[in-house]
């Protein structure tokens, strides 16, 4: 467990910090300027906080009561930039060994990166680069990983390529990870625990699932990107439409195309703009996905929208609706409605491991 509660100030921008980082990735979300990556260089050693403390299980990096303040060196902080500042005069596995040698084959196995091992960076693309980058922060045997925004600089293609690694690192490497970024589709697929920030404070901190589905969120993560994610599994596959078959706690869900094993477990991202309500139960749509729900909450917004939280079983959906279509409906906390999603709704950034 990562343990961060740090106030200093940037130039005029008070940062006012805490929370906690368990095993797993937990996404540091927030838009530019917000202090995310002022917050990972505290972690690392980078910044010294006025005040605060941070520490990794029982050992200490910071303290300024005690006057305690680990150098950088000494920290067992992995730390993967935007760019993955690689020595281009070293090959691949040069590269790695001036990290360390920490269980080298498990981590060249992990990234995919045997057949790389003898190149020079100039050679590899943006996701072979950011892959070596992160195998030579783990060979160092961090206790903690610190990564600022490394998918921001690679377009879609690269981002689809690194993601499925990152994903395994997440669930194998049994460390803190914190991930910086402003993305939510990065958060949702990749993110245990989310932490977002706004003006240099944490507003929202809890399990990705439960955050992301919050109406709260709506505002702070934009209107456009809000969503919410909800664990699956793979329950069947319709071969002849390309389409996949998934069972949550609240029914099923048909998405297209081919991914996962049988009974593998899937999460799922549902943007809220997508995502229509109905109060009976509709007939003859095109819409194959329609779930009984419940009313959890509804947050009215600025503008014109509202968010409206809806459980499905045990999971959370999250939708977005204009306020005169909520009143038309009058719908209430408590009330059992319908929530209908296309298909196409979901595209393959919304799906994960």
């Amino acid at each position: 467990m990562l343990d961060i509660a740090i106030k200093t100030k940037l130039g005029d921008f008070p940062l006012s910090v805490v929370f906690q980082a368990p095993k797993g990735l937990t996404a540091v979300f927030g838009r530019s300027g917000v202090g995310k990556t002022s917050l990972i260089n505290a972690v690392a050693g980078l910044v010294t906080p006025d005040e605060g403390r941070i520490a990794v299980d029982d050992r200490v990096l910071f303290d300024s009561a005690t006057k305690t303040n680990t150098p950088t060196q000494k920290r067992r902080a992995g730390y993967v930039f935007q760019d993955a500042r690689l020595f281009p005069h070293m090959t691949v596995i040069q590269n790695l060994r001036y990290g360390g040698t920490h269980d080298e084959t498990r981590v060249i196995d992990m990234l995919g990166l045997d057949a790389l091992l003898d190149r020079r960076p100039a050679t590899l693309s943006g996701g072979e680069r950011q892959r070596t980058a992160l195998a030579r922060a783990l060979m160092s045997d961090p206790q903690i990983l610190l990564m600022d925004e490394p998918l921001a600089a690679l377009d879609a293609p690269r981002k689809a390529e690194i993601m499925p690694y990152i994903e395994r690192l997440r669930d194998e490497v049994k460390i803190p990870i914190i991930y910086v970024t402003h993305d939510v589709s990065e958060v949702a697929r990749l993110a245990t625990t989310l932490v977002v920030l706004d003006a240099g404070k944490v507003v929202l901190n809890g399990p990705v699932e439960q955050v992301l589905s919050d109406p709260a969120a709506v505002p702070l993560v934009g209107v456009r990107d809000a969503g919410a994610v909800i664990m699956t599994k793979v329950a069947g596959r319709m071969l002849d439409d390309n389409l996949t078959e998934l069972a949550f706690s609240g029914g099923r869900l048909v998405l297209p195309g081919q991914f996962g094993a049988l009974g593998q477990r899937v999460r799922v991202r549902i943007p809220a703009q997508d995502v229509i309500i109905s109060r009976e139960k509709p007939e003859g749509l095109s819409a194959l996905n329609i779930l009984r729900v419940t009313v959890s909450g509804i947050e009215q917004g600025q503008g014109p929208g509202v968010a409206v939280g809806l459980t499905a079983g045990n999971e959370r959906i999250l939708a977005r609706i204009t306020r005169r279509s909520a009143r038309l409906l009058g719908l209430e906390v408590g009330q059992e409605v319908y929530a209908i999603l296309k298909a196409t709704a979901v595209g393959p950034q919304d799906v994960g491991g």
